[in-house]
């Protein structure tokens, strides 16, 4: 007569091989690739189990680099910006190498200072097709495109739209330099560049004033 094998148990916790690092379900983490050339795999741990010889798996849900989209890197994509995928796996919890956070979009913007493991998200991606969401959001400036946190922007003090400097025809080091900017609509003659004391130098997620297109 053919041997039950036992079941599979549910763990709350790994800690990560090698460290004193505690992985739980709901945390993000990183996952070592096949090919050492690439940067290590991002997901977010479902479940953590373990079967009869004490082999720990997880069951984990793929974050999607921008890259690794159908559409491909946008210029609006940020360099830890990540897509929540709906593309589950299980995985060996010796594939885990560390943990990350991924933030909101809005609390990403809040950092002072951005480390290795900070990532944002601000889309669910369906790998199947290609589609996000939300499939509308924010934008800025007269080149209407979403606000990427990683460029700077000036602020009109007119009317309260944000501008890449380079759309208004000026440099990185010219609109760092600026204490109050005028948008050339804003403007009443053609200096659009008048210096006060200060000026805020990145936008406030504002999801009101989505994409018309």
């Amino acid at each position: 007569m053919a041997k039950t094998k036992p079941g599979k148990k549910d763990l709350e916790t790994y800690t990560i091989r090698g460290t004193a690092k505690v992985v739980r379900p709901g945390d993000c983490v990183l996952m070592r690739p096949s090919d050492s050339d690439k940067p290590p795999y991002v997901a977010r741990v479902e479940k953590i189990e373990a079967d009869h010889r004490n082999n720990v798996k997880v069951r984990c849900r793929w974050y999607y680099r921008p890259e690794e989209s159908i559409g491909g890197r946008r210029q609006f994509h940020g360099a830890k910006e990540l897509f929540l995928s709906d593309h589950f796996d299980v995985q060996s919890a010796h594939t885990i190498e560390g943990k990350c956070i991924v933030h909101s979009f809005k609390n990403y913007t809040k950092l002072e200072n951005v480390g290795t493991e900070d990532y944002f998200c601000r889309f669910e991606y369906k790998a199947s097709n290609g589609s996000f969401t939300p499939d509308r959001v924010a934008v800025y400036c007269k080149c209407e495109m979403p606000y990427n946190p990683d460029d700077l922007m000036v602020q009109c003090e007119g009317c309260k739209d944000w501008f890449h400097p380079s759309c208004m025809g000026m440099t990185i080091e010219e609109a760092k330099k600026l204490d109050q900017f005028l948008c050339s609509e804003c403007s009443s003659d053609d200096d659009t560049r008048r210096s006060l004391n200060s000026f805020p130098v990145s936008p406030i997620a504002d999801e009101t004033k989505v994409q018309s297109r």
